[in-house]
């Protein structure tokens, strides 16, 4: 009788012990997460982006072009943010706006730009970082962040089209060595237009490398909205031809100024 009498004493004395120790860890569990909650209220208060992902769209006009990108952001640490991106630009040559004398050509109709015989388009996959160098200090501030990253470049090359008048007939064509008199030399009505040469696409696969600073004025942790300046390079595994009478090129460098805007969680 006193045996079960103990083992009875003892079996409700460890119950009670457990479940005082359980409500004891959910307590502190509650007062790490109401802590973790105020900490976050407090940054917020502060200035201080925290957040765990982040989505971006932006457009930028570039030195030589313009384009569009989308990306993705993981963050690592309070100040570094893993990203991966997905671009795209046209690529135009300096010489695409001026027509040379002498040439022989006659616009009549539609824009076009003479001499061009290529669009060419560069398609990137991106992975790199963003580093928050400095935080907003307050709500109303400006979050500066340095921007790296590099990947894999396609470039296309699509057919420019022009519309000539050959003989009374209108044709449209693009450059080739059979129609190189008329390319240069032709009775120009007009460019081709915007539907030719997409199923005629070359590729050029390369690389290319980008770096920027991004000043991020949105007013809350859960909104993107800034703006970005920097530089970037890319290079492709051939030379590009835009341009009759300019250099081909391999390399191109080029400065870009962009806005953006997203959401993070």
């Amino acid at each position: 009788m006193n045996k079960l009498f103990i083992i009875t004493c003892l079996f409700f004395a460890s119950t009670t012990i457990l479940a005082q120790e359980q409500q004891t860890r959910k307590e502190t569990r509650k007062q790490e997460k109401q802590q973790k909650i105020n900490d976050l209220i407090r940054q917020d208060e502060e200035g201080v982006l925290v957040y765990s992902k982040q989505a971006i769209f932006g457009f930028q006009l570039r030195t030589n072009g313009y384009g569009a990108y989308y990306e993705k952001g993981k963050m690592k640490s309070q100040r570094n943010t893993t990203l991966f991106s997905l671009e795209f630009n046209e690529i135009k040559h300096p010489k695409e706006d001026k027509l040379p004398n002498g040439t022989g050509g006659f616009s009549f109709g539609n824009p076009y730009v003479y001499g061009k015989i290529n669009n060419f388009y560069s398609v990137q996959l991106g992975f790199g970082s963003q580093r928050i160098l400095g935080q907003k200090g307050n709500k109303n501030g400006v979050a500066v962040s340095l921007v790296y990253k590099g990947g894999f470049a396609m470039g296309l090359l699509r057919p420019y089209y022009i519309e000539i008048d050959d003989n009374g007939e209108n044709r449209t064509i693009k450059y080739s060595p059979e129609t190189d008199s008329l390319f240069k030399f032709g009775f120009i009505l007009g460019g081709g237009g915007l539907g030719k040469g997409w199923g005629e696409m070359k590729m050029k696969p390369g690389g290319f490398a980008k770096t920027a600073l991004r000043f991020d004025f949105g007013r809350f942790n859960e909104v993107v909205s800034g703006v970005e300046v920097g530089v970037s390079a890319e290079f492709y595994s051939g030379k590009i031809p835009i341009m009759l009478y300019q250099k081909e090129k391999q390399f191109f460098y080029q400065g870009h100024i962009g806005i953006m805007f997203g959401q993070r969680k």
